[in-house]
């Protein structure tokens, strides 16, 4: 038995650490309810119920992904007009400097 109560206090000590850390860290836009030292207060004076309260009603919100605004798809290179325009001219004037180079060699005969 005694075991199992150390246990459990070290798991609350251990929520106690992570909520006071999680508080010092948090923006104090982001928290809600309270002001941030309110928070740290209620979380430094009542270590387990202040840590639930953290918790539930304190920390900030976690966007879900489904939530979350998704990054613009990439545009397939032969979708983007930039990327072709710019192929297109890279084509040209590798095909110029080949019919120049082709002239010079006909001269040269």
């Amino acid at each position: 038995m005694p075991i199992l109560f150390g246990g459990f206090s070290l798991l609350l000590v251990a929520l106690w650490i992570y909520c006071i850390f999680d508080v010092v860290t948090t923006d104090a836009q982001d928290c809600r309810n309270l002001p941030k030292p309110l928070w740290l207060l209620i979380v430094l004076v009542l270590p387990d119920l202040g840590s639930i309260v953290w918790l539930i009603a304190g920390r900030p919100r976690v966007v879900a992904l489904r939530d979350r605004p998704r990054p613009a798809a990439p545009t397939p290179p032969d979708d983007d007009e930039d990327f072709l325009r710019g192929l297109r001219e890279k084509v040209e004037e590798q095909r110029r400097k080949a019919r120049e180079q082709q002239d010079r060699a006909d001269e040269q005969e």
